[in-house]
């Protein structure tokens, strides 16, 4: 049996980094975090149908279950060759762990796994550690763990970074697609066609109407939606196309439903557009994905992670804040939302599971070329995640 330590873990974290993992594509991750489980003395290590990887660490019996979770997959690379240091090489370098997945979030996992390991047989719950898959496409792995009712924890922590501090929730994402139809034609012949991009302005005003009067949470922030992506087809720059896909981004708030979000862009565009002129037409939709992982096609679903939010001044969050404390001085942790969306929102926005979040990392290197881990906010963090766990199952246990 491998013994848990900090050290370990980075060793742990700079292996996953060499394994690239998209999302759909995590079974050789997943083979190798099944493996460190097995190797840290982890009961009841398995592999559920949607991919996603679970074990066990027991307590003395008779308390609370805390489910640690962090994700599997990670977002592509881009291009190698802007990286400072390889993507998937796990370097490091000048006390940071280096490449895609280093603080998001292969490295936090790897310090909740090992982490974990040491308090076998000290608290008085059950630990169970679940990886994730699909987490960066809308957490179809969270979705299914907790719908098949394999896991049913008291409370999440989950493994996105922080920086050290508390994350209580944060805005859900929805992406929605207008699709604007017309009539194909020669480029030379306009007349004898429909252009689906002649409704593309009015496409842009409705979503700059809709943005100015989004609503705004006093804790999460105000709601937003914007246009990311336009794409036409035929794709020929000598055919004037017969579809054009608008793609729009919307950072919404907990309780925001799929409906709701249609109905609110049909009515922006009718608003803004009117009645098409005669041959032109749109429809507005969830985005979907046929998301397919290595276990086997799961389905198609709609692109929405839920929000959530817990009270800051909530029991748990104030006994966990006061448990991590800060890496700089005396006090208990900053309790804040997250900015981006995780897969909490389905823990507790969906299944009403108290859930938080706590790990190093700055948001700010996610999903860049630079992304990187510092060595001694990690080692920090990992000396504090038992404490964290320990303060958890005692108030639930008060409560």
């Amino acid at each position: 049996m491998s013994t848990p330590s900090f050290g370990a873990a980075i060793a742990f974290a700079q292996a996953l980094i060499r394994i690239p993992s998209l999302s759909g594509h995590e079974g050789e991750v997943a083979d190798r975090v099944l493996e460190e489980f097995r190797a840290l003395g982890f009961a009841d290590v398995r592999r559920d149908g949607a991919g996603n990887v679970i074990g066990r660490v027991r307590g003395t019996g008779g308390g609370p279950t805390v489910l640690l979770n962090a994700h599997l997959d990670v977002v592509a690379e881009g291009d190698p060759s802007e990286w400072e240091y390889p993507p998937f090489g796990g370097v490091v370098e000048g006390g940071q762990l280096h490449g895609r997945g280093a603080m998001d979030i292969k490295g936090p996992l790897a310090l909740m796994t090992h982490a974990a390991a040491i308090t076998r047989g000290r608290l008085p719950g059950d630990i169970v550690v679940a990886h994730t898959v699909f987490e960066e496409r809308g957490g179809l792995g969270m979705k299914r763990l907790l719908e098949t009712e394999e896991v049913r924890p008291d409370v999440v922590v989950i493994g996105e970074s922080t920086h050290g501090d508390i994350c209580i929730g944060h805005r859900g994402r929805a992406e929605l697609e207008v699709v604007l139809r017309g009539l194909a034609g020669h480029a030379s012949a306009p007349e004898r066609a429909r252009n689906a991009l002649a409704l593309l302005p009015g496409v842009i005003a409705a979503v700059d109407a809709l943005a100015a009067a989004q609503p705004t949470d006093p804790v999460l922030g105000r709601s937003t939606v914007v246009v990311t992506d336009v794409r036409a087809t035929p794709a020929s720059r000598n055919v004037i196309p017969d579809q054009v896909v608008v793609a729009l981004d919307w950072r919404i708030l907990p309780q925001t439903t799929e409906l709701q979000l249609v109905a609110a862009v049909e009515a922006a565009l009718h608003e803004a557009i009117g009645e098409p002129p005669e041959g032109l037409g749109f429809e507005v939709r969830m985005a979907t994905e046929e998301q397919t992982t290595y276990t086997g096609l799961e389905r198609e679903r709609g692109l929405l992670t839920p929000g959530f939010l817990v009270a800051n001044d909530d029991p748990l969050v104030e006994a966990v804040a006061a448990a991590a404390g800060r890496r700089e001085g005396p006090g208990a942790a900053t309790i804040r939302p997250w900015t981006f969306a995780t897969d909490g929102g389905w823990s507790c926005g969906i299944h009403g599971i108290p859930t938080f979040g706590f790990a190093p990392g700055e948001e700010r290197f996610a999903h860049t070329n630079r992304e990187r881990l510092d060595l001694g906010e990690a080692r920090w963090a990992f000396e504090r995640y038992p404490a964290i766990i320990e303060a958890a199952m005692e108030t639930l246990q008060r409560s």
